[in-house]
C-alpha cells in the first residue's frame, strides 16, 4: 500500500488570525504563463513573483514565516474543505469549512489577450464575517513596503494596486479587506493601475481566462491509464511555460531544500536545455498536435547562442538571457534551510547530456511531423547541426554531468546520450558525409562506454572508472542504447535495487555528496518505472503509485521525496518530474495495449 505524506500537526488545527506554517505538500500553483504564485489549502498566498517567473518576490512567507509576506484569509474556525482545478487550466477552486458552512474561493491569474496581470480572488457568500489580509514584502523582503490609500484602492510599493468589492484599508503595514456575513466578494492584486473594476469586470476576466485555457489545452490531450495524473502533469507543464517565448522553466520556486535544514537550496526558475528533450517529448507524445512541443524547441533553438566555447549555455532565463550569479538573501529559509538564494552558479558548465537531449527532441519532432523552414530544410537544422558537431568533437571530454556536480569527470550518461543522439539525428542529415561522420562518432562513443564505463559488477557506472551507479542508467534502454535485459542492464538494475531503493523510490548517485543525504529523486524513480514498462508493466505501476503519493491533492510533484519521513522535498512543482511521468504513462499505455492485443491474438489462435 502506498503511504501518503504526513501532515504536520499545526495544519490540522484551525486557528483564528494565525496561519499554519506553509508546507511543500500543501501548495497549489497559480500562473498566467508569465509569473506564478503558490497558495495553501487554507487559501493563503505564500509565494508570488509579479511580472515574470524569476522576478523578485512580493510575497515569500514560504521562505520566511515572519518577514516574507503573504495574502491570507482570516475566517474564524476555518478548516480545509478540499480544492480542485477547474478543467485543465489554471483556475483553482478552494473550499473552506466553518461552522458547518462553506466559503468557496476561486483563485486565478488572468490569462488571455488584453487582460490585466495579477492575482484575482473571487469568494462565494460568506458563512460568517472574515478578513483578507495582505502583508506585502517587496524584493524578497529586502525593503520595507510603502502603502498609499488611493480612493477605493491601495497602492503597494508604488507599482501594485489592491482593488476589491469591499473597500481595502491600510492597517499598520497590512492591507485589510473586511467582508460581512452573507456577502460575496472579490479582490484583485494588480500589476497596473485600473479604472475601478467591478463585479462585471471581474466576471469578464474570469470567463475570458477560462476560454484562453480551454483553447490552449486542446493541443495535447491524453486518454489512457493514469489519465488524471497525466492531465495534472500536462497542466503543470503549461502553467510553468512562458506565454511569450514558450519556454518551460524547471520550477516556480527557489531554495526549497533537498536536505531539510541543509544547504542544498537552488533557484530553479530558469530554462534548462537538459529538460528540453523530455518536455518536448511529453508535449508531443501526449496524443496532441505537437504545437506546444515544437514551440518549446523553437525557443531553445532561437536562443541557443554560442557562449564561452559552448554551442549554447546549459540553461537561460525565460527571455533567453543569462541567469544572474548566485546571491544569498537574508531570509530564514523553508524549515530554516539556508542559504536562501537567487541565481544559479552552474550557468557556465559543460553538460554534454543537455545537447544530446535537444537532439533527441529534434529527432522526435522530425519523425512525427514533416517540418521544413522557408528554405526547405528541417526546422532549426542549423542549431541541430551545431550541437551534433560539438558532440562529435567533444563527447570524450570530461564534463559536470547531468547533476551539475562541482568537478569535471568522465560522467557516463553524457557519453551514452552522445552515442544515441548522434546516431539518431544522423538519419535526418541530407549530407551522406556528414551522416557518416556523426554515426562514426556515435559508434566510437558506444565503444568507449562498453570499454570504460562498467564497474566491477558489470553494471553501468555513474563515472567511468568508479563503482557507483546512478538512476540515469535506467534510461539507457529507453533511449535505445542497449537491450533492457542485456547483462549490463540486469547488473545495473540489481545495484540500483540494492543500494538506491526504498519503498519503490530511488535515490540518485552523486560523486560529490553522500547519496542518501537528500531525498529520493522522483524523476529518476519514474525513469526506473519506464525501464520496467519494457519488462514488467505491473511493476512499473507500483513504482508510479509510490511517486503519485507525493503529488498531494492537486497532483503537483516536487523534485524529491524522503521515504523515511514521507515528506516531499525540493522545488515544486518540477517540470522535469512531470515530463518524466507523461513519458512513462504513454509508454505504459502502449505496452499494455500491445500486451492486450497479443493476448487477444493468442486466445483467438488457441480456440480456432
Amino acid at each position: 500500500m502506498t503511504q501518503k505524506p504526513v501532515p504536520q500537526k499545526d495544519e490540522m488545527t484551525p486557528r483564528t488570525g494565525v496561519q499554519p506554517t506553509p508546507r511543500i505538500y500543501d501548495l497549489g500553483l497559480l500562473s498566467d504563463r508569465r509569473s506564478a504564485a503558490l497558495v495553501t489549502s487554507l487559501g493563503e498566498v505564500v509565494w508570488y513573483c509579479p511580472g515574470r517567473f524569476d522576478a523578485p518576490s512580493l510575497l515569500a512567507r514560504l521562505l520566511d514565516e515572519a518577514r516574507g509576506g503573504s495574502w491570507a484569509i482570516q475566517l474564524a474556525g476555518a478548516v480545509q474543505g478540499g480544492r480542485r482545478y477547474l478543467g485543465d487550466g489554471g483556475h483553482l477552486e478552494t473550499v473552506l469549512r466553518a461552522g458547518g458552512e462553506e466559503l468557496t474561493i476561486t483563485d486565478f491569474m488572468p490569462f488571455g489577450e488584453g487582460l490585466p496581470r495579477g492575482i484575482c480572488r473571487v469568494f462565494s457568500s460568506a458563512p460568517r464575517p472574515y478578513r483578507l489580509v495582505l502583508n506585502a514584502a517587496p524584493d524578497y523582503a529586502r525593503r520595507a513596503v510603502t502603502l498609499e490609500q488611493q480612493g477605493g484602492a491601495v497602492r503597494i510599493d508604488g507599482q501594485h494596486w489592491l482593488y476589491a468589492s469591499h473597500l481595502p484599508r491600510i492597517t499598520g503595514d497590512s492591507v485589510v479587506v473586511e467582508v460581512p456575513q452573507d456577502e460575496a466578494a472579490w479582490a484583485f492584486l494588480s500589476d497596473e493601475r485600473l479604472e475601478s473594476p467591478d463585479w462585471e469586470t471581474v466576471t469578464r476576466w474570469r470567463e475570458k481566462s477560462l476560454l484562453s485555457w480551454q483553447e490552449l489545452t486542446t493541443h495535447a490531450t491524453y486518454h489512457g491509464p493514469y489519465e488524471e495524473a497525466a492531465r495534472a502533469s500536462l497542466r503543470a507543464l503549461r502553467l510553468l511555460t512562458d506565454h511569450a517565448g514558450n519556454a518551460t522553466i524547471a520550477a516556480p520556486t527557489t531554495s526549497l531544500p533537498e536536505v531539510p535544514g541543509g544547504q542544498k537550496n537552488w533557484d530553479y526558475r530558469y530554462v534548462w536545455l537538459r529538460d528540453a528533450g523530455m518536455v518536448v517529448s511529453a508535449l508531443t507524445r501526449a496524443r496532441g498536435d505537437g504545437q506546444e512541443g515544437r514551440a518549446f524547441l523553437e525557443f531553445i533553438c532561437a536562443q541557443a547562442t554560442p557562449q564561452n566555447g559552448l554551442p549554447a549555455p546549459p540553461f537561460m532565463t525565460v527571455d533567453g538571457g543569462q541567469p544572474p550569479e548566485e546571491t544569498q538573501l537574508d531570509l530564514s529559509g523553508y524549515e530554516n534551510s539556508r542559504p536562501v538564494q537567487i541565481g544559479n552558479g552552474a550557468r557556465g558548465q559543460l553538460q554534454l547530456d543537455a545537447y544530446g537531449n535537444v537532439l533527441l527532441a529534434a529527432k522526435l519532432i522530425y519523425e512525427r511531423f514533416d517540418v521544413r523552414d522557408r528554405e526547405g530544410t528541417r526546422e532549426h537544422w542549423g542549431v541541430v547541426e551545431r550541437f551534433a558537431e560539438f558532440l562529435v568533437n567533444h563527447w570524450q571530454d570530461d564534463d559536470y554531468g547531468i547533476w551539475e556536480e562541482r568537478r569535471k569527470r568522465p560522467y557516463v550518461a553524457g557519453k551514452v546520450l552522445a552515442a544515441v543522439a548522434l546516431n539518431a539525428i544522423a538519419d535526418h542529415s541530407e549530407e551522406p558525409a556528414q551522416a557518416a561522420r556523426w554515426k562514426a562518432a556515435a559508434a566510437a562513443a558506444r565503444q568507449w562506454v562498453m570499454a570504460h564505463a562498467l564497474n566491477a559488477e558489470g553494471a553501468y557506472a555513474y563515472v567511468a572508472g568508479q563503482e557507483g551507479v546512478d538512476v540515469t542508467a535506467a534510461l539507457y534502454p529507453v533511449w535505445g542504447f542497449c537491450d533492457p535485459e542485456s547483462p549490463e542492464m540486469l547488473a545495473t538494475v540489481a545495484v540500483l535495487e540494492r543500494e538506491s531503493c526504498q519503498d519503490h523510490l530511488y535515490w540518485r548517485f552523486l560523486a560529490d555528496d553522500r547519496t542518501h543525504e537528500e531525498g529520493a529523486f522522483l524523476a529518476g524513480t519514474l525513469w526506473v518505472a519506464q525501464y520496467w514498462v519494457m519488462r514488467d508493466p505491473a511493476r512499473a505501476r507500483v513504482i508510479l503509485d509510490a511517486v503519485l503519493a507525493y503529488g498531494g491533492d492537486l497532483g503537483l510533484l516536487p523534485e524529491m521525496a524522503d521515504p523515511r519521513t514521507r515528506q516531499p522535498l525540493g522545488n515544486v512543482p518540477q517540470t522535469f518530474v512531470h515530463a518524466a511521468l507523461i513519458g512513462l504513462v504513454v509508454d505504459l499505455a502502449e505496452a499494455e495495449a500491445a500486451g492486450t492485443a497479443s493476448a487477444g491474438t493468442a486466445s483467438a489462435g488457441s480456440t480456432s
